[in-house]
């Protein structure tokens, strides 16, 4: 087994010492010879410092990246920010440099976006997913979303009460699971305002 590999000079010579390795094992596993466990603790010990070249290489970031869209307008195009917090179907939780990656569906809510300068954007969105990566970079893609400074508190009440009607009014299932929906949505804008 020959590994091929077009990198930097460090890689290649790793790559080197592990066709090396490689042969060494094969070499003792046909010749029958005892330095076998000799040749695999080699072999485990140029495994874990390439892991942990893995692991120091692997692009965390003391800053977040942040992509904010909806379909009607860009929030945030790549912007370095602190902190955001979502609201999503598991739970709202917060996003900082260094989170886990993750993958999440968007609830009716506020999305808070706390930027490196202080101030702090709220954004009200319908739904949509959240996804962090790796590099501390963050997309948000949310159906509809408009800065809670926007709300109007009479009009998110009118929404409210009219899916509540519409709710109690529906015969079929799906006209009652939109319903539902729609008041959510109504609730989350409520909230939102107060």
């Amino acid at each position: 087994m020959i590994m091929h590999y077009s990198g930097t000079i460090s890689t290649v010579s790793r790559v080197i010492q592990f066709n090396r390795i490689i042969y060494k094992i094969k070499y003792c596993y046909f010749s029958h010879q005892k330095s076998t466990m000799a040749t695999i603790r080699s072999f485990s010990r140029l495994l874990s410092r390439q892991t942990l070249g893995t692991v120091i290489s692997r692009g965390y970031a003391d800053e977040m990246k942040l992509i904010f869209a909806a379909g009607n307008q860009v929030f945030y195009d790549s912007v370095s920010v602190k902190q955001v917090d979502v609201p999503s179907f598991s739970g709202s939780f917060g996003i900082l440099p260094k989170h886990v990656p993750t993958l999440a569906v968007l609830k009716p809510g506020v999305v808070s976006v706390f930027e490196n300068e202080g101030a702090v954007k709220k954004i009200f969105v319908s739904s949509g997913t959240v996804t962090i990566n790796d590099d501390s970079s963050v997309q948000i893609i949310a159906e509809e979303a408009v800065p809670v400074e926007q709300l109007d508190s009479s009009a998110a009440r009118d929404v409210l009460s009219k899916a509540q009607s519409e709710l109690s009014s529906a015969s079929t299932d799906q006209a009652k699971a939109e319903a539902a929906i729609a008041v959510e949505v109504g609730e989350a804008l409520v909230k939102a305002v107060e």
